[in-house]
């Protein structure tokens, strides 16, 4: 019967949600494999690439500008307000047939026969004035149906565009790259911080254990009358003060691994372990050597480069502006008139002058030259501030140069003394890991005191703090140097 309960319990855990949960296995990550996993999935560095897309777009809009541009359009409208104009009847003389000075009937333009003279034909005689007269020839309706193109022949300012967007371009490109150095530095400095937690843990859960005999031991002798109770309440303050500083380690790597999974662009549901370990990790105090460093290195100069690139074509596009603009112009459709609606509607296209056409087409096709002359001195404003632009980033160049200098400088310092540091503070858990050895074999021996073996024990814990403290600071100052020299990320 118990079986058969234990046998329904073990399978309510598996089959439940937390069961699932806690058969996940933790996903397993060396340095590399989480620096190539936030590569990936870092939030921040998916915007960086996603703005960088943008940038290759606006590329293609500005080349767009010098391709064809062709549009159609098509419009139907009512003159409800006529335009007039006005208009003197007596300046053409008589009726309209005494003024046609020629025979001109269709059978002579059919066949070609020559046309005469008319011989009613006289000049008329002048009419008296009667006044100006307002009259309209517009008609009630009219349409219109065009298709235009354009298409840019020569334009200095769109070349050098167009090399100003490469550029800029590229200038996305390294920035997409400064961030991802950016998440290289932090993951790895998330990732050491793991690793000292995890090693300084691992010692913690050994002192504990040792402790923890001891104090069993002491407790027996004290029950033999070997010990005092004094002894057995030192160690037990002294466990008490060990179990709680273990639980604060504990907390901490599970709050440094939240930490490194937030710099991955983990979920924090995901359970992670880590493959590396603190003596696979190498320390290259070669880069500290400044001879053969090169100021290209850093992306931090590179894009410096970019932006001094992207100022001096902005100045050669304004001084483009100078000069000409070309342009090929075409249009071709149909205009139409009507004295209704429905006249405008019923399209009836033609090339001639007959009476059942009502829509007319016509064509165009041009050169257009714009030739600037002057526009108030704005681009003579314009050059002088794309100068003083070129001119501070040439002057960044000197400046970023000090920087990296004195960053190279510090970050090789600070990796020296924290080499030195770490070295000694190992030499000093050394000799407190013996001398805390010592005092828990004269103590059990009786010859030496319990108070011995607590401070023992205490200035142990003290040099195992210093100790992975110093080890940290070194791993830091590591990635800071890697940094400085430009060999954080290499691809």
């Amino acid at each position: 019967m118990k079986k058969h309960r234990s046998l329904l319990l073990t399978m309510f855990v598996l089959l439940s949600p937390l069961g699932v949960l806690a058969q996940g296995s933790p996903q397993a990550f060396s340095l590399q494999q989480s620096i190539d996993y936030a590569l990936q999935n870092r939030m921040s560095l998916k915007i960086a690439r996603n703005q960088q897309d943008i940038d290759k777009a606006k590329v293609g809009e500005i080349r767009a500008m010098g391709l064809p541009q062709i549009n159609a359009n098509a419009e139907v409208g009512n003159n409800f307000i006529q335009q007039k104009t006005l208009f003197d009847p007596s300046s053409f003389g008589g009726a309209p047939s005494e003024l046609d000075p020629f025979i001109i009937t269709p059978e002579q333009v059919a066949s070609g026969q020559p046309i005469v003279l008319n011989p009613t034909y006289s000049q008329p005689e002048p009419q008296p004035s009667t006044g100006l007269q307002a009259i309209s020839f517009v008609q009630p309706y009219n349409g219109s149906i065009t298709i235009t193109g354009s298409q840019l022949l020569f334009d200095g300012s769109y070349l050098i565009g167009l090399k100003a967007a490469k550029t800029y371009t590229e200038l996305s490109r390294k920035t997409t790259e400064q961030n991802e150095i950016d998440v290289v530095e932090q993951v790895t400095k998330a990732y050491y911080s793991v690793l000292v937690s995890r090693e300084r843990m691992e010692l913690l859960h050994q002192n504990l254990n040792r402790l923890d005999t001891l104090l069993k031991q002491t407790q027996v002798m004290f029950d033999n009358g070997v010990a005092e109770k004094l002894d057995v309440d030192r160690l037990r303050v002294t466990y008490n003060n060990l179990k709680v500083e273990k639980q604060k380690t504990e907390r901490l790597l599970i709050l440094g691994e939240d930490l490194l999974k937030f710099q991955m662009g983990m979920p924090q549901k995901e359970q992670i372990t880590l493959t590396d370990s603190l003596s696979e990790v190498q320390v290259d105090m070669a880069k500290a050597d400044r001879n053969g460093f090169n100021y290209s290195n850093r992306i931090e100069y590179s894009v410096l480069e970019t932006q001094r690139d992207l100022a001096l074509l902005n100045l050669r596009n304004i001084r483009s502006g100078y000069l000409p603009k070309l342009y090929l112009n075409a249009r071709y459709g149909y205009i139409g008139v009507g004295s209704t609606f429905s006249d405008v509607m019923n399209i009836r296209a033609g090339q001639d002058n007959t009476t059942d056409r009502n829509y007319f087409d016509f064509g165009y096709v041009g050169l257009q030259l714009q030739v600037p002359i002057f526009d108030g001195l704005r681009k003579h404003y314009q050059i002088q501030q794309s100068r003083l632009t070129l001119e501070n980033a040439k002057l960044g160049f000197e400046s970023l140069e000090q920087g990296i200098d004195l960053e190279l400088e510090q970050a090789s310092t600070d990796l020296t003394n924290s080499l030195d540091v770490l070295a000694s503070q190992r030499e000093n858990l050394e000799l407190a890991e013996e001398i805390a050895r010592v005092s828990k074999i004269k103590f059990q021996e009786g010859v030496g005191s319990n108070l011995e073996v607590v401070t023992a024990e205490t200035d142990l814990r003290q040099a195992q703090t210093n100790y992975y403290a110093a080890m940290y600071d070194a791993l830091i100052a590591k990635v800071n140097l890697d940094k400085a020299t430009g060999t954080l990320l290499t691809k």
